[in-house]
């Protein structure tokens, strides 16, 4: 199988203009355009699972259309996508915050998705997908270091939980450094499938690796790659795997 996962920025894109004729302009500009390279350079990979974080749901900048759903569509996949920031968060009421999620693209027919909400930090949002062999955890970390820990923490507990093999994925945003994850893999068992730890931010200059693909044993990762395209101002992640099946 292959997975790919990617923080695209809303489809915002990068450049020198993305901040002119102020700072962050870019998010408010028309999406569409990046929109539809992005969906180009994913459907070249053909994967079979797509995690998708900082997705435009609908609002001005994406033409009030749902970017998930229009890459979903473009892939023939189904999809499930979430607000970011949860029912109760004053964040998630706000215009254009309210449009922003993360979401699953898949092959597969999508049965019964979860969604969890860390009870630290404003992004939240876990969206758990089960497959037939494996489920898998989409994740985007807070900014604040002791926000991620407590982040960490309820993520172990999902990830104890799980009655398959698991992957977690996502954009973690560990800024103190790799060792922020060395007791959480410890913890769960899971292994890095970066095994040479190549960086994913930001996209024009990487020297920062922020965006991981984890894994249980029983997953064997056959091949990982991380593409050097600036569509946005993180790199994906795409990693081949099987899930090994007990006898």
């Amino acid at each position: 199988m292959r997975l790919l996962v990617y923080n695209i920025r809303y489809g915002a894109g990068t450049g020198g203009g993305f901040h002119f004729p102020i700072p962050f302009m870019g998010y408010l500009r028309n999406t569409s355009a990046n929109l539809w390279r992005i969906t180009e350079f994913i459907k070249g990979y053909e994967p079979d699972i797509v995690g998708l974080i900082e997705v435009d749901s609908g609002s001005f900048r994406s033409g009030r259309s749902n970017q998930a759903e229009r890459i979903a569509d473009a892939l023939d996949h189904f999809h499930v996508y979430q607000g970011k920031y949860g029912s109760h968060s004053f964040v998630g009421r706000l215009p254009l915050f309210n449009k922003q999620v993360n979401a699953f693209l898949t092959s597969n027919e999508i049965r019964t998705p979860r969604f969890h909400y860390f009870r630290e930090g404003i992004k939240r949002l876990v969206i758990e997908l089960e497959l037939n062999d494996l489920t898998v955890f989409l994740v985007h970390l807070s900014l604040k270091f002791r926000h991620r820990h407590h982040q960490l923490r309820d993520l172990y507990t999902l990830v104890k939980g799980a009655r398959r093999p698991v992957i977690v994925a996502g954009d973690f945003n560990p800024l103190w450094g790799d060792t922020e994850m060395e007791l959480f893999l410890a913890a769960t068992g899971l292994r890095n499938a970066n095994a040479r730890g190549i960086p994913s931010f930001p996209s024009w200059m990487p020297h920062r690796q922020l965006d991981f693909v984890l894994h249980s044993p029983a997953i064997r990762v056959n091949r990982f790659e991380v593409p050097h395209i600036t569509l946005s101002d993180h790199l994906p992640l795409v990693c081949d795997f099987d899930v090994e099946r007990k006898p």
